[in-house]
């Protein structure tokens, strides 16, 4: 293969995970396009206790390879839940942390207490700026909503870089999760 070729594709290999996030997010964007500001909230709002959740749960579970899996089974749980309107997915997710700290708490996690203390510390603040977020009317709720898909992909950076965090998830997850987390944050803002 020629060279000038070579470095282009394997700089797109090694980035899959940044561009896949654009992909996603803008099939994501258009599909929602003729959406109202209420409905991007309460979308947004819904899914995102979502990613703390998975930051608990691979913690708890020592496999960073199980993130992808996780991520769909967890998209499919927040869509069934969203379509059955019986329950808020967000409150489901936000239960579903508690649980899985406390398993943590009560038998221990791969990463140690440490680790899982700082999950924990993530899953509430998340889960609160989403919760309160729902909670207030949608044009101030974007804000904490925003707020709080713009801390996460901040979030997915620091586990991405930080030597300590590390390992928590694949970094290929914390790479795509970070991408995906600020566009959605700057879609939010600039909602008419």
């Amino acid at each position: 293969m020629n060279l000038s070729l070579s470095l282009p594709l394997s700089s797109l290999l090694r980035r899959w995970p940044t561009h896949l996030a654009f992909a996603v997010w803008a099939a994501t964007a258009a599909a929602g396009a003729s959406g109202t500001l209420d409905e991007s909230v309460v979308g947004y709002g819904e899914v995102l206790p979502l990613l703390p959740l998975l930051y608990v749960v691979i913690n708890q579970i020592g496999t960073p390879r199980s993130t992808w899996p996780a991520l769909g089974g967890g998209l499919v749980l927040v869509f069934a839940l969203q379509a059955l309107d019986l329950v808020s997915p967000a409150g489901v997710m936000v239960g579903l942390a508690l649980a899985v700290l406390l398993w943590g708490m009560l038998r221990g996690t791969p990463h140690g207490r440490d680790s899982l203390w700082l999950q924990a510390a993530g899953a509430v603040a998340f889960g609160a700026l989403a919760v309160t977020g729902l909670l207030l009317d949608p044009d101030a709720g974007r804000w904490l909503v925003a707020s709080g898909w713009f801390l996460h992909g901040l979030w997915d950076l620091a586990h991405l870089t930080l030597a300590r965090l590390k390992g928590t998830v694949a970094p290929s997850f914390a790479e795509w999760c970070a991408v995906v987390d600020v566009l959605v944050a700057v879609e939010l803002v600039f909602l008419q």
